[in-house]
């Protein structure tokens, strides 16, 4: 029987992400996403003789802005290579790329997994070009080319062989998704192929410095698929070096549908792309004020802004990690505390009702038709005693998404739903409560506490839900101990 546990993995990762740029990274070709086949394109996507390429401004800052994220080494001199190889999705017959001098060095990037945290190292973010796409199910006969994608201008984000497991392969991806997200970098919509993953895997006996040979699994387009290609592969690796068979260096893709690789091809070493500068792009100097400026226009990171809540509004972690995820929701929830100083109740406003209510609309926050300052005012409203939040989230919550115009306090007044804190309508309904429950008062008395909860819940339901439930509780309190039926 194997043991798998005397085993370890070693994986790196190389995530392409598809930059949120209007053009494509060496000429004025759309770089929209979902347009009908082969019409993003021109003479310099296509490779023609005589055309020139002339670099993208903004995919250079947004290159920047993720190195600065992830605490990279910018190169302030670098260049573009030629990577060359054959075949028909790429029309020029080499990629532009990045290859001796990338534009980001080093860095990395925090994980937690299990709450241990954990950094991930980066060897390098460089720029390049997409190739186009094969497409194999269009018609029966033939296989069919799609040129808008070529072209279209990505970073690589390679890390160092750091990560040691697929939850670790995971949570790298997922920070990745999050970090592009909040800088506006890439929209990582990896079903559209905007972030796609390769995986480079190798399996050692525990405790060895060794490297094993290593395999890449190419193109998994979602954060599960890589998880998953992940424990297949390292299980298979294992196998085969058990049953003494040598590991050979190759590309293998990971089917989905069954949950397996199967291989592509023999992997190519760097001497099979024949990497030369490229002669038509000068090389790349960038400048102090350049980077400045995109260092000063960065936003606040999750990392900071997970600090921030925990420290100056007591959030805890799991809150503010959750608040964090992304960052049009974390900005709605900063504006709806410029209102309210009950933090954890607006955390807990955005992360039930606001949260279960984007689920089940398959929106963004955006999409919220509540400003921040109304969200507040329900908050405000439970917090003056006017309302209980069981009120508040099944009948204003509602009402206000139906109009926004109105203010919470308007709802609460036409819908007849401010709190009854008035004592002397209260205990009636609670002696009538205690009077018609005489057993379970009983029962009570005797030592089944938890029936309180039942109590509570039949004033609710007498009261429509208006009775003060602390007033409630101390009035109940005080009843069960000294009752006797009337």
């Amino acid at each position: 029987m194997i043991d798998f546990a005397s085993y370890e993995i070693v994986v790196g990762l190389e995530v392409h992400a598809r930059l949120l740029t209007a053009s494509k990274l060496f000429c004025a070709d759309s770089n929209q996403y979902g347009a009908a086949p082969n019409t993003n394109v021109s003479p310099i996507t296509l490779g023609h003789p005589g055309t020139l390429p002339r670099l993208n401004k903004k995919a250079v800052e947004l290159a920047v802005k993720m190195g600065l994220a992830c605490q990279c080494q910018i190169n302030r001199e670098n260049y573009f290579a030629r990577k060359n190889y054959f075949y028909p999705d790429l029309p020029k017959g080499y990629q532009i790329s990045q290859q001796t001098v990338p534009i980001c060095s080093n860095g990395f990037v925090p994980i937690t997994v299990e709450d241990k945290q954990k950094n991930i190292r980066l060897h390098r973010i460089h720029l390049e070009e997409d190739a186009g796409k094969s497409l194999h199910d269009v018609d029966e006969k033939y296989s069919c080319i799609d040129y808008n994608r070529a072209g279209t201008p990505l970073i690589e984000i390679v890390t160092e062989p750091d990560i040691r497991s697929s939850e670790e392969a995971y949570a790298f991806v997922n920070e990745i998704r999050k970090l592009v997200r909040y800088l506006d970098v890439c929209d990582g919509n990896m079903e559209e192929g905007s972030l796609r993953c390769d995986v480079n895997i190798s399996v050692r006996p525990k405790g060895s410095h060794l490297l094993g040979t290593r395999v890449e699994i190419k193109n998994l387009n979602s954060v599960r698929h890589v998880k998953k290609a992940i424990e297949t592969e390292a299980e298979r690796l294992i196998h085969k070096i058990e049953a003494g068979h040598s590991i050979i260096q190759e590309t293998r893709s990971f089917d989905v549908q069954i949950g397996t690789t199967h291989p592509i091809r023999e992997k190519e070493n760097e001497d099979d792309y024949r990497y030369f500068p490229d002669p038509d792009l000068p090389p790349l100097h960038l400048q102090e004020s350049f980077i400045k400026n995109i260092r000063n226009e960065m936003p606040v990171l999750p990392q900071e802004r997970i600090k921030k809540y925990m420290i100056d509004w007591q959030l805890s972690d799991y809150d503010a990690t959750l608040i964090t995820e992304e960052k049009a929701f974390a900005d709605y929830f900063e504006q709806v505390i410029l209102h309210t100083k009950n933090y954890k109740a607006a955390a807990n406003w955005m992360l039930g009702p606001v949260k279960s209510w984007l689920n089940e609309q398959k929106k963004d926050i955006d999409a919220l038709p509540i400003l921040p300052e109304k969200l507040a005012s329900v908050i405000q409203l439970i917090d003056e005693g006017k309302v209980n939040f069981s009120i508040a989230s099944t009948a204003i919550f509602p009402q206000l998404l139906q109009n926004p115009s109105l203010s919470a306090a308007e709802i609460a007044q036409k819908q007849d739903l401010l709190q009854d804190s008035d004592m002397s309508s209260i205990e009636p309904v609670i002696d009538e409560i205690l009077n018609t429950f005489a057993d379970k008062v009983s029962a009570y008395q005797k030592g089944k506490k938890g029936l309180l909860a039942f109590f509570v819940g039949q004033v609710m339901k007498k009261t429509n839900g208006k009775a003060d439930p602390q007033l409630t509780n101390t009035i109940l309190l005080e009843k069960l101990n000294h009752y006797t039926k009337k």
